[in-house]
């Protein structure tokens, strides 16, 4: 029988614990933890490029806001839009648009593909923003949650808070398991492949444009998937969820908690909003409101982390291990030395033995009178 590892086990005991959290948690740390998740879920996505793909992107909140959008359109005026219709439109449209901008911005790398995501979101961030179309800078009212009606039959209503958390977390550990299925399979190693050397797995006779695109269009709809439930829990959109600070805020998420691993992304948003949550709770200290200026703060945990955290908060055990087995090495060493001396081979102590100066007779006299 195939024995569980140690991060599975505190995995699956974390989910258990936020299935748990409705049963005695008050209205308001309900909907901050579906907040949580939610933005998990857009944590991930944007991992799926950084942390396997190697594709720093600064627009992937694009796609995030857009679907907000799209939830917004497709409901009827002051009426509830469906969910089963809704939810997959507004993923496609996503998706499409991740199409159409990593059709175009996969053809540059390195620094040139972070300016050119950039200047794409800004794109439709301008068309939401100075349009009429979008509502402006104000953004358009969701005025109802999306009804989960099949023929009559609800299964459950996003009205309830309850509900919304439980559909929220099912989503979050279907998106997991199904982003850990993916990167397990062939696709996924070709994809790894790619950050590590894509020069080499070109010449294996992988088209990895294509490859990058199927991972772009992914992350697109993934994070569309997030923003359309961000869109229903908040019951508004606006410009705002597409600016390039929400996707550099999403960033920094996924370095926080760990590039390159899908628990990383979700530890690194549940820290960095419960982290946002302890600043701007700061009591006033000499007259001073602590509390106003939190985000100098969190920029300088941040950058605290990213110099002695480089594998993120889901390395640091493996950080404090290292630092507490270098005493124990340093201790083994100096005991194998003995006699010896420190910081030589036994081979450079025999040439230091050869260099010395024989003593003749007169020598050997003068040195036993001093």
């Amino acid at each position: 029988m195939r024995q569980l590892r140690p991060a599975t086990i505190v995995l699956l005991l974390c989910l258990f614990a936020l299935a748990l959290l409705p049963l005695f948690a008050e209205k308001y740390y309900i909907q901050l933890f579906t907040k949580m998740m939610i933005m998990a879920i857009f944590a991930m996505s944007l991992d799926l490029l950084v942390g396997f793909t190697g594709l720093v992107s600064l627009g992937h909140a694009a796609f995030f806001g857009l679907a907000g959008y799209v939830l917004a359109f497709a409901a009827p005026q002051y009426e509830a839009a469906n969910l089963w219709i809704s939810l997959p439109l507004a993923m496609a449209c996503s998706g499409l648009l991740a199409l159409v901008i990593g059709s175009l911005v996969l053809r540059t790398s390195g620094i040139y593909f972070i300016m050119v995501t950039l200047a794409f979101a800004q794109m439709v961030f301008f068309v939401f923003h100075d349009t009429e179309f979008g509502g402006g800078a104000d953004g358009i009212y969701v005025y109802s949650k999306p009804v989960a009606a099949i023929a009559g039959w609800e299964p459950f209503t996003l009205e309830n808070h309850t509900h919304f958390y439980f559909v929220v977390l099912v989503l979050l550990a279907l998106a997991y398991a199904a982003l850990r299925m993916l990167l397990a399979s062939l696709f996924g190693r070709v994809i790894v492949g790619i950050r590590v050397n894509e020069q080499r797995m070109r010449s294996l006779g992988y088209r990895t444009f294509r490859y990058k695109l199927v991972c772009f269009v992914l992350s697109g709809a993934l994070a569309g998937m997030a923003g359309y439930f961000a869109a229903a829990q908040f019951g508004f959109v606006n410009p705002e969820t597409l600016g390039w600070h929400q996707s550099g805020s999403v960033l920094m998420m996924v370095i926080l908690g760990g590039m390159g691993t899908l628990t990383g992304a979700i530890v690194g948003a549940f820290s960095m909003m419960l982290l946002e949550l302890g600043l701007q709770g700061l009591p006033d200290v000499g007259g001073m409101n602590l509390a106003k200026h939190w985000q100098l703060f969190m920029g300088g945990f941040i950058v605290l982390a990213v110099l002695l955290l480089p594998h993120g908060l889901l390395g640091m055990p493996r950080l404090v291990s290292r630092w507490l087995r270098k005493p124990a090495e340093a201790g083994g060493m100096s005991r194998e030395q003995g006699p010896r001396k420190a910081g030589m081979r036994p081979s450079a102590i025999a040439v230091d033995r050869r260099q010395r100066p024989r003593l003749n007779g007169d020598d050997r006299a003068e040195a036993g009178d001093g």
